[in-house]
């Protein structure tokens, strides 16, 4: 392999509730197609985070138990974490990932959860229902359009400087009412897409790869990276 990336997988043993995971099995695949490595770790409860080290960072999501634990420990991750976004580097969140990047979150019962508040959104809970099915969405900034599987029950607000990974054509996103799905805010990418959502949309997969080459190889001829064509899976 040509190119080397140390992908961070935030809490991994303790979140994979919907075989998230396999976003990462994606990634791989598709960095092999770009001849890059991935050095793939958990970091988990106690672990120190440290910006500068990571390429790329994969934060799935979970039941509110194990989330709950999580956040507590997050709180401590903060800084660097949000270091590391506000310096441009590439993380996806899925669901409870992308729910504690925000400010907080309401559990199904009732509780608040802290996230770590270093992107601008907010999760409140639903009585007695939750999001429930195939999703797609068309990002009206790249034109790419993301099949996926919503299960969710949460409602999340966008805030300041955030804009929706996807303008929503059939499901519910992110609250069922603006028709957003998802986050965009830098180099950070936020979804409730199951599926994996990067197993049904390479093409997000190649951006993030991309993104995280030129942050690490910024002289590197990456022309055939660039040009590599993915076609999306429905």
């Amino acid at each position: 392999m040509k190119y080397e990336l140390k992908v961070a997988h935030l809490y991994g043993d303790l979140l994979n509730t919907y075989g998230d995971n396999g976003n990462l099995l994606a990634l791989n695949y598709y960095a092999k197609m770009m001849d890059t490595k991935l050095d793939i770790q958990i970091v988990s409860l106690d672990d120190q985070f440290v910006a500068k080290d990571w390429d790329i960072v994969f934060f799935g999501g979970g039941q509110d138990y194990e989330q709950t634990i999580v956040s507590r420990d997050l709180q401590n991750k903060k800084a660097e974490l949000t270091s590391y976004i506000e310096d441009g580097g590439p993380l996806l969140a899925i669901c409870g990932g992308y729910q504690l990047l925000g400010h907080y979150y309401v559990g199904a019962n009732g509780e608040k959860i802290s996230g770590i508040g270093a992107l601008d959104h907010y999760t409140l809970s639903q009585d007695d229902n939750r999001f429930i099915g195939d999703i797609v969405i068309k990002n009206q900034e790249t034109g790419e359009t993301y099949h996926g599987f919503e299960n969710h029950n949460g409602k999340t607000y966008l805030g300041k400087d955030e804009r929706p990974l996807g303008k929503v054509v059939t499901g519910n996103g992110n609250n069922g009412e603006d028709e957003s799905e998802g986050v965009i805010y830098k180099n950070v990418y936020g979804s409730y897409f199951h599926g994996p959502i990067l197993t049904r949309n390479g093409n997000l997969a190649k951006r993030i790869l991309l993104t995280a080459l030129h942050r690490r190889y910024p002289d590197a001829d990456l022309s055939a990276q660039e040009a590599l064509k993915i076609e999306p899976t429905f």
